[in-house]
């Protein structure tokens, strides 16, 4: 697995890194018993980075993210850890919490489940509208210097609070959804990221599996694809058309849908890091395939010929979604 500095200057991880929100049960029923077995395989193939949200399961997958590493596999891991979204019992979002005070009490309970006294890099999942960011990084800038967090992160965030944010403390890297269908930050954000140095995390790659060969709508209102507009009937067999365009030119090259789509996010830059949200080894493995798929100028030509962006129907987010993220704001 090769490895690439997070950021300029930055510490090295794996070029394609294990996103483990699937594990907590929101893309179907997942078995931790796989979830931790998919973790530790993912190590065993040189993954390092290994993304979490204290949030996944109310702190479930922070647990199955400690067994994976114990006996002695905590060294291997870069573990990146999204904080403050507020969620009720049943699972609904409440909001978010990035107030100076709250971050530190959200990092105590994250290092107890890991079970680590360290996070490599710890980010606030979405700007809290009433928190100037500055308040929030500086929190985090106060563990960076007790020890308990070693790098800073933002997640879905626009250029202008992406630059305010590192006048406070240098940041790594910022996690956003980047993908085939989701290309917007293109326009302003990651000119700004590569201006200052900072590394991305891309998340949604495969567009909650839609970009694949076996894509499907869901019919289970409680899987997140239930909620995502561009699995909706009206736009559902447009996206599969567009699909199936990719799936021809993957064939060419021997590979599977989702082998090309995350080998394309992965050719878009070396400051670019894919984030796999496999829950089980199948799915890790047909994955990994992408790390040894080269693109050439004539295939990204033609993958980007085969789907445009702009004919993606319907948005990443439902609407009363998008307009509560910073990122999706602009400036």
């Amino acid at each position: 697995m090769p490895k690439y500095p997070l950021g300029r200057n930055g510490p090295s991880v794996s070029a394609f890194g294990l996103g483990v929100m699937a594990m907590a049960g929101g893309y179907g029923p997942a078995d931790d018993t796989e979830s931790v077995a998919t973790i530790q395989a993912a190590l065993d193939a040189g993954i390092s980075l290994i993304d979490t949200g204290d949030f996944y399961g109310h702190g479930h997958t922070e647990l199955l993210i400690r067994d994976a590493i114990k006996g002695g596999r905590r060294h291997r891991a870069f573990i990146t850890v999204k904080f403050g979204a507020q969620r009720s019992p049943d699972g609904k979002f409440l909001g978010d919490d990035a107030r100076p005070h709250s971050v530190k009490n959200f990092l105590g309970y994250t290092l107890k489940r890991l079970g680590t006294d360290y996070i490599d890099l710890y980010q606030p999942a979405r700007v809290d509208p009433n928190v100037p960011i500055e308040d929030t990084i500086g929190a985090i800038a106060d563990l960076v210097k007790s020890g308990h967090v070693r790098h800073i992160g933002l997640s879905e965030v626009s250029a202008a609070t992406i630059r305010r944010a590192h006048k406070v403390h240098r940041i790594r890297a910022l996690q956003i959804e980047y993908s085939l269908m989701s290309r917007d930050i293109e326009r302003e954000i990651l000119p700004t990221l590569r201006e200052l140095g900072i590394g991305l995390t891309a998340y949604g790659v495969l567009s909650r599996g839609l970009i694949s060969d076996t894509a499907q709508a869901s019919q289970n209102v409680g899987e997140i694809r239930s909620r995502m507009p561009r699995f909706a009937a009206e736009n559902f067999q447009r996206n599969l058309d567009l699909v199936a365009a990719l799936r021809a030119i993957a064939q060419e090259k021997g590979a599977t849908t989702a082998q090309l789509a995350f080998a394309w996010v992965r050719a878009q830059g070396d400051d670019i890091f894919p984030l796999i949200g496999a829950r089980r080894r199948g799915q890790l493995t047909e994955a990994l395939g992408a790390v040894e798929l080269k693109l050439s100028a004539d295939d990204l030509r033609r993958i980007a010929q085969a789907m445009p962006a702009e004919a993606v129907a319907g948005p990443r987010y439902m609407p009363a979604v998008l307009s509560h993220m910073d990122s999706e704001r602009g400036g």
